[in-house]
């Protein structure tokens, strides 16, 4: 059977032929998960032979790699705001941009707050927001309940679960009335016309309807802001991520007599990400 040295030098020339832009590292990290070490063990024992077992865990990581499946759903995991999430095929995959609505969140929110995510998928913002700020409870809504298990999964490995209720619901559709300090949503955003420009690990892999409206990518961002107030207390907040080149189509939604502060602030590369507003009081 090959060391790890013959093993590594074999699917990164895979990975390679795959157009995997890292294939060293991402062998690496393949190879690391297959053997369940750590990296530093495949350095310091280049020499040991992997068994019958790990070889072929080991190549069947590798192949998926190579038809772009995301390392993510192959190790089952991503990390996210310092916390590792599960995740499966029946969720997005947590990204950087989204930590702004987490860090927006636990600025607006005050002891014993209660806010309500729709969409919740992973539940990684969610369970990032309860994880800081100790007193506040949630609901998640979600239309797939399988992303509903793997949010549940992630908030009892994080130990919020008895503060995070989840429920099947279409956006706002079977929320019982209720008023929250704060409503948060990463939508479906993405024009149904944009879906094959993307990287084939998100095309090909993440489910679509976490991804599109089917549409132009703006009408559950849009009714997410005509519902909201029915179900924010007064001087409540709603945090949203939108798209590249949404802003001024997302402001334009906003009734001037409902909500008190608009904002859209950048991220990191300064691309218009996260809707803040303020209902009036």
């Amino acid at each position: 059977m090959p060391n790890i040295s013959e093993s590594l030098k074999n699917a990164a020339a895979i990975l390679t032929g795959g157009e995997i832009a890292e294939a060293v590292r991402e062998a690496k990290s393949l190879l690391a998960f297959a053997l369940n070490v750590n990296q530093t063990f495949l350095i310091a024992h280049s020499e040991y032979e992997l068994s019958i077992e790990e070889e072929k865990r080991f190549r069947d990581f590798v192949s998926r790699r190579a038809r772009r499946e995301p390392f993510q759903y192959i190790v089952g995991k991503q990390e996210f705001c310092g916390l590792d999430f599960a995740v499966t095929k029946d969720v997005l995959i947590p990204r950087p941009e989204t930590a702004m609505l987490v860090e927006t969140a636990i600025e607006i929110l005050e002891d014993d707050a209660r806010f309500c995510e729709v969409g919740i998928g992973s539940g990684c913002i969610s369970v990032s927001i309860l994880h800081v700020v100790k007193t506040a409870t949630a609901i998640g809504l979600d239309i797939s309940e399988r992303a509903l298990d793997v949010a549940r999964e992630n908030s009892e490995t994080h130990r919020v679960a008895e503060r995070l209720e989840l429920k099947i619901s279409n956006i706002f559709e079977n929320l019982p009335a209720e008023k929250f300090d704060l409503i948060v949503s990463n939508p479906p955003y993405i024009p149904a016309g944009d879906v094959e420009t993307l990287q084939a690990e998100v095309r090909d892999y993440e489910p679509l309807d976490a991804l599109t409206d089917g549409g132009d990518g703006l009408s559950i961002v849009k009714k997410i802001i005509a519902d909201a107030p029915e179900f924010l207390k007064p001087d409540g907040f709603l945090l949203m991520e939108i798209g590249f080149n949404q802003a001024n189509q997302v402001k334009e939604m906003f009734d001037e007599n409902l909500w008190r502060v608009v904002e859209i602030l950048p991220d990191l590369q300064r691309i218009p990400r996260t809707v803040r507003a303020q209902i009036g009081g």
